[in-house]
């Protein structure tokens, strides 16, 4: 009987990557769907992906899947087939990654979610499917130009600190359930102006600017395969670019350059920064932004306590996180005393 979890360290899986030289394709997709088994359809995609040497991390739900994985190069081509063999999937999107990493990933993890995204929504009370009009790259440029158009970035703002649309609304929240009363309230007075919406692949704009109907905005647009899919079209089309600086990913890379601009700063220091890390105790974890020189004075870690704590033998580290709940946890301004706000900087 196949085996439909992973029981290796991950510490050893990390290590193994690391030292790998296989060439691989990052990529992302997501697919709103109606699946009556999930459970059994989350197997077969372990199963499947696991003999194709997979990684990554995949939600599945009754709603949909939303996926963030790297393929091994040779077996690309069969992992598309065994895909697209799917009929709900053929011909689907699939965002290959804008700087291609073969470490972006180092182990595969497919999990069974209420939602493939957090949104805190009652989709039983609007109309999921009837989302907003979607955009390339050129017909974005046109609109977001016009006198009249809100750009709305969809994205937290540890993401938006550090690349973002010109002009866009970026609100100050640490996720996409927050920022849908807050975009709302941001928007106010605004329901007859046309709403062009954009976030990193296109999920969260799917289901947002369906939301935004719902509550009576009239011109809801997205952008169409994201930050992610625009790069690669501006690029391509030879097309005014208008995302400046890098783009987040959630995955060991953190971002992709989209540009040469450096629009963020160190939160330690305050030099001109826009590189995430995570602190290198990991009974904090933080994310925050910090540069090569705050990273040695502080070896890796947020503060002088922590970079004491790292410090310690591994056993001692662990004592010190026994019975403590571990959460995932970022720098915004106000939370941590120890480090600067953007607008300090």
């Amino acid at each position: 009987m196949a085996v439909l979890h992973n029981r290796v360290n991950n510490d050893l899986l990390r290590r193994k990557i690391a030292a790998s030289t296989e060439e691989r394709v990052t990529l992302s997709f997501y697919k709103y769907h109606q699946f009556t088994d999930v459970q059994a359809f989350r197997d077969e995609l372990y199963k499947a992906w696991q003999e194709l040497g997979v990684l990554g991390r995949t939600f599945v739900a009754s709603e949909g899947i939303n996926a963030q994985i790297s393929v091994p190069a040779v077996n690309w081509e069969a992992f598309k087939a065994h895909l697209y063999a799917y009929p709900i999937f053929e011909g689907l999107r699939l965002n290959l990654a804008i700087e291609n990493n073969p470490k972006s990933f180092f182990r595969l993890r497919v999990a069974v979610r209420k939602k493939i995204l957090s949104d805190g929504l009652n989709d039983a009370a609007f109309d999921v499917t009837n989302s907003g009009k979607h955009l390339n790259a050129a017909a974005f440029n046109a609109l977001a130009q016009r006198g009249d158009a809100v750009i709305v970035d969809m994205r937290n703002h540890y993401e938006s600190e550090v690349g973002h649309f010109i002009g866009a609304i970026r609100p100050d929240v640490d996720n996409f359930r927050e920022s849908l009363p807050i975009v709302e309230n941001l928007l106010k007075g605004k329901e007859e102006q046309p709403v062009l919406m954009y976030c990193t692949g296109g999920i969260r704009c799917e289901k947002a600017s369906a939301w935004f109907r719902h509550r009576g905005f009239k011109e809801v647009y997205q952008l169409e395969g994201g930050i992610i899919e625009y790069a690669r079209q501006v690029r391509s089309q030879g097309l005014e670019n208008r995302f400046v600086g890098k783009n987040f990913v959630f995955d060991e890379r953190l971002a992709e350059k989209i540009t040469e601009d450096v629009i963020s700063h160190c939160h330690q220091c305050g030099a001109p920064c826009d590189s995430h890390t995570n602190c290198r105790n990991q009974g904090c974890h933080l994310l925050f932004i910090q540069c090569p020189s705050c990273a040695e004075k502080y070896a890796g870690c947020c503060s002088e306590s922590c970079r004491e704590i790292a410090a310690l033998p591994e056993a001692e580290q662990k004592a010190l996180r026994k019975g403590k709940a571990q959460e995932r946890k970022v720098f915004r301004k106000g939370r941590a005393s120890h480090l600067r706000a953007p607008e300090q900087v």
